[in-house]
C-alpha cells in the first residue's frame, strides 16, 4: 500500500498502536532471555556421573555444545531487545516508520510484521 504523498510521519494515535506492539514483544522477548539465562546458569544434571567414561565424555561435549547454541540465541535475543528499545526511542522522537535510507514512510503491513525494521522493502533489497 502506497502512503499519501503530503504524510511524512504517523500520527500520534499510529504511533500508539505500534508502541503497544513493541512493548508487548520487548516483553515477551525479556521473558525468553531471562528463561535462557536460567537454562545457561542451572547446573546440568543428566545423571551420567556412574556410567563408563567414554559415555561421560560424549555427554559432556554435547552439554558443551548446548551452552554453545544457547549463548549464541541469547546473544540474538539480546540484540533484538536492543532494537527493539531503539525502536521505542524512535517512537518518542516521532521518527517511527520512516525509512533510514529513502526517507519514506515504512506501509504500516511491514511495521506490524517487523517492527524493529528501519529500511522499506525497497531499501532492504537494494542491500
Amino acid at each position: 500500500m502506497s502512503q499519501e504523498p503530503s504524510k511524512t510521519r504517523y500520527s500520534d494515535a499510529e504511533l500508539k498502536e505500534f508502541k503497544d506492539l513493541l512493548l508487548d514483544k520487548l516483553r515477551s522477548s525479556k521473558e525468553e532471555l531471562a528463561a535462557l539465562a536460567t537454562s545457561l546458569s542451572s547446573p546440568n544434571a543428566n545423571g551420567t556421573d556412574d556410567t563408563a567414561g567414554t559415555y561421560k565424555t560424549l555427554e559432556d561435549g554435547s552439554a558443551t555444545l548446548e551452552k554453545e547454541q544457547i549463548n549464541q540465541l541469547a546473544a540474538r535475543q539480546k540484540k533484538f531487545i536492543e532494537q527493539l528499545e531503539a525502536a521505542l526511542v524512535r517512537i518518542e522522537n516521532k521518527t517511527y516508520g520512516i525509512c533510514r535510507e529513502t526517507g519514506k514512510l515504512i506501509p504500516k503491513e511491514r511495521l506490524r510484521a517487523v517492527p524493529h525494521t528501519t529500511l522499506t522493502m525497497e531499501a532492504k533489497l537494494k542491500q
